[in-house]
């Protein structure tokens, strides 16, 4: 029986967006980049960029999906996914959920470890927030963690979100049956 992990103490923080983004962030140069809308992701694939962008910060929910379940999340029609490729390889990814004609909720959003460190992050959230902003929403929310990214709070704030409350969980990081059966899934 594989050994669990003790759960992991979580100030959630939420944010909303309530106009479109006047700031523009170009994309840094002399990098090899693409974002590429991922229609009907399969689900190997969809498993692999959660968990190579977000292991580290503990991105666990989606992980733990049956495939039936996952699908219905991530091939539902108010989902979209964006895969950023960085020299032709995927580098990370936003998921944007329409959850209603007044609100896009960015679900997630993050780098690959072998992305950061290029300024990609800033441009690829603009990238994210344009495609929110597309279907004409009142507001776009976003939460985060204390255990994701140090930057992703500041980030958020700078890109225009304002914090609108917070909450308290826990988060029950990987076991060593869950890694082995998402290794085998992907």
């Amino acid at each position: 029986m594989a050994r669990g992990r003790a759960p992991k103490k979580a100030i959630v923080t939420y944010l909303e967006q309530t106009q479109r983004p006047t700031q523009l962030c170009p994309m840094p140069v002399n990098l090899h980049v693409a974002l590429m809308r991922q229609a009907e992701i399969p689900l190997h694939f969809y498993r692999y960029l959660q968990l190579r962008t977000g292991r580290e910060w503990h991105w666990v929910a989606r992980l733990r999906l049956s495939d039936d379940a996952l699908s219905k999340i991530v091939h539902a029609p108010e989902t979209s996914i964006h895969v950023l490729y960085l020299n032709g390889a995927p580098s990370g990814f936003f998921e944007l959920r329409q959850v209603n004609a007044e609100t896009v909720n960015l679900e997630y959003f993050g780098l690959m470890p072998h992305a950061h460190g290029h300024g990609l992050g800033r441009w690829l959230l603009a990238q994210a927030l344009e495609a929110a902003w597309e279907t004409s929403p009142l507001k776009v929310t976003v939460n985060t963690c204390t255990l994701d990214h140090p930057a992703a709070l500041p980030l958020y704030q700078k890109l225009g979100f304002t914090p609108i409350g917070q909450s308290e969980t826990f988060i029950h990081p990987l076991t060593d049956a869950d890694l082995l059966r998402i290794v085998k899934s992907v």
